[in-house]
């Protein structure tokens, strides 16, 4: 006997603001769903978070990772394989990526490429607005009703084509929801953000050819990837869908995955559509887990190139890993932003583009990331040039044998400049005053620099300054200094913006990231307080 929904929610309350369509969004029913997700998983999810923090106190001990001598018999066996390609996710050769703002959302549906990939995660800031009303226009954008008109301009779905296959970013694991409680506990944002797309949507998706679909972000184990897949199949269950009909793409964009990117794929494999080679975040990570370790210090950010052997190696492993299994290995993002004031610097940035898509596609990835339309035929061309069939998982890349060392190998040429610190405190202030404002992704220097670039930032500045390097100019990077600099480049941005600018706020956060001292595990978890709007509770009853 199915329970009472009203008993279920009891102690369930929403404190954030609905109005009548976003009621029909996050319904009574999905409420309940909602809460049966928190109550079954979010002791694991702790349990698994914890777990990052004792590994995290190996490392800085100086125990470097390793491959898992336990799993050594599922990386060992061949005859396992993950699912095959799902409905509308065969060719995934050019994905667009971004927030689920109504006009992103019709833009990037719009583009002339295979999927979009609607970003709750690492391109959207998650104010109570965001998150919810993100929700509606997926589900207004599946049913195609998301047409709308913005003063004079329309902005309308295109009849011509079909349109790119929907896959949704939840946030990672350690996020939370604070504008839902549960049992007095805030709700998981993972569980938040896939529980409302998949029990709205589902059904919806499948009956119009593709289905339920997601990217999962900032998994550091195959035990993490076990919580997803149990996820999944009590969802599937709940809504009496076969199992299978889900698939995830698993970012790896940490370092201690790499290590587990065989486990990754075993423990999703039925659900499994590949890995994606998150790279900003995957540079963040090598620096945040090795952070007290002076031999993994990184040069300026720019020297990080995806041909350094780290960043090889990883590149090399994911796509032989991919495709003995069976399933997509997908490239990492392009963000640049065309610079329609200067010909010759468009250019130069288109090229760099070109070159970074055809490494991309000759080493063996089934497709790429941009993050703007415009980039779209670019990527397209030097992938239809190069990759004729819709993936190429027969490049089964036997050459190819990384080993523990080779993932860890710092030998990265380049210099630590005033330059790069500069550049790293304007990339960090700047996306952090707009996620104060609400905004998840910001252009800075024709980029579009997201949290994974602003951790990169963050994270070298306070590495410099843990380990007391010096500057190609002579100069001891310490405290004071890095706080000199900060305050010099905060003051410059503060000037130039507009009033109501949150640069002050941003820089009194992080003056505390810096310095070689403090050390937030993430710069969202952060700053989350600050953009959260916690009203009186609403009993989830009452919806």
């Amino acid at each position: 006997m199915a329970a009472n929904p009203d008993q279920v929610l009891k102690d369930v309350n929403i404190l954030g603001q609905l109005n009548d369509k976003t009621r029909q969004i996050l319904s009574k029913d999905a409420t309940v769903f909602l809460a049966l997700l928190h109550r079954t998983f979010n002791e694991r999810r702790k349990a698994l978070l914890q777990r990052r923090m004792i590994r995290q106190a190996e490392l800085d001990k100086g125990n470097l990772p390793d491959f898992l001598p336990e799993t050594k018999h599922i990386r060992e066996n061949d005859a396992w394989k993950g699912a095959p390609p799902a409905p509308g996710m065969i060719d995934r050769r050019v994905e667009i990526t971004g927030p689920t703002d109504r006009k992103m959302v019709v833009n990037a549906l719009n583009s002339d490429v295979w999927t979009y990939m609607a970003d709750f995660e690492d391109s959207n800031a998650p104010t109570w607005d965001n998150m919810i009303n993100g929700q509606l226009n997926l589900y207004d954008a599946i049913r195609k009703q998301v047409d709308f008109k913005q003063g004079e301009k329309e902005y309308k779905l295109r009849t011509d084509r079909v349109l790119p296959t929907l896959i949704a970013r939840a946030r990672g694991w350690h996020l939370e929801e604070k504008h839902m409680t549960v049992d007095g506990e805030p709700i998981s944002g993972s569980l938040f953000d896939f529980g409302l797309y998949f029990f709205n949507n589902a059904k919806e998706l499948v009956k119009r050819g593709t289905g339920p679909y997601f990217y999962l972000p900032k998994m550091e184990s195959h035990l993490e990837a076990r919580l997803w897949n149990d996820v999944f199949n009590l969802a599937q269950d709940y809504i009496g869908m076969p199992r299978g009909t889900i698939r995830g793409t698993v970012l790896i964009e940490t370092i201690l995955a790499a290590f587990e990117m065989d486990e990754i794929i075993y423990e999703l494999r039925d659900h499994s559509s590949g890995l994606n080679c998150g790279r900003w975040d995957y540079i963040f990570s090598v620096i945040k887990r090795f952070r007290q370790n002076s031999n993994f210090v990184l040069p300026d950010r720019s020297a990080v190139t995806m041909t350094v052997p780290f960043m090889d190696a990883y590149v090399k492993l994911l796509i032989k890993t991919c495709h003995r299994r069976g399933v997509h290995a997908m490239g990492g993002m392009a963000a640049q932003i065309p610079i329609k004031t200067d010909p010759a610097a468009n250019e130069a940035a288109m090229n760099n583009v070109r070159s970074d898509k055809l490494r991309e596609v000759r080493a063996g990835h089934d497709g790429t990331w941009v993050a703007h339309p415009a980039l779209a035929s670019i990527a397209t061309e030097v992938f239809n040039a190069h990759m004729p069939t819709p993936n190429q998982m027969f490049i089964r890349r036997e050459d190819v044998n990384i080993t523990a060392n080779d993932l860890l190998n710092m030998n990265v040429p380049g210099k630590i400049t005033e330059e790069g610190i500069r550049k790293n405190l304007n990339i960090g202030l700047g996306y952090m005053e707009g996620w104060l404002r609400g905004v998840g992704c910001v252009p800075i220097n024709f980029l579009m620099e997201d949290a994974a670039t602003a951790e990169v930032s963050r994270s070298q500045l306070w590495q410099w300054c843990r380990h007391n390097i010096s500057t190609a100019e002579g100069k001891r990077v310490d405290k004071d200094y890095a706080l000199k600099l900060l305050r010099e480049q905060a003051k410059e941005l503060e000037g130039k913006a507009p009033k109501g600018n949150k640069f002050g706020l941003a820089a009194k956060y992080f003056e505390g990231q810096v310095t070689g001292e403090d050390y937030s595990e993430f710069l969202t978890s952060l700053l989350y307080n600050e953009i959260t709007n916690v009203g009186s509770p609403s009993p989830a009853a009452k919806l």
